[in-house]
């Protein structure tokens, strides 16, 4: 049983890493580090959650600027 829980465990940081967040790809055309500015993964998560959000507000209004129409 810990055999199970210890490869959990390990299975579930090496996704952690694998899905650690780019804020320069996230965030393009900026002159400056992003991940050096936001280190933390936390307020990373937070960039890219505030990000995804924007761009889900941005579809639904086209699509009642369409409906509109």
């Amino acid at each position: 049983m810990k055999e199970k829980q210890e490869d959990l465990s390990n299975l579930d940081s090496q996704s952690s890493k694998k899905r650690e967040i780019d804020l320069n790809t996230l965030f393009p055309g900026k002159d400056y580090d992003l991940n050096r500015l936001f280190p933390e993964e936390e307020t990373k998560k937070l960039l890219y959650e505030l990000r995804r959000n924007k761009r889900d507000i941005e579809r639904f209004i086209k699509s009642l600027q369409i409906e509109e129409e």
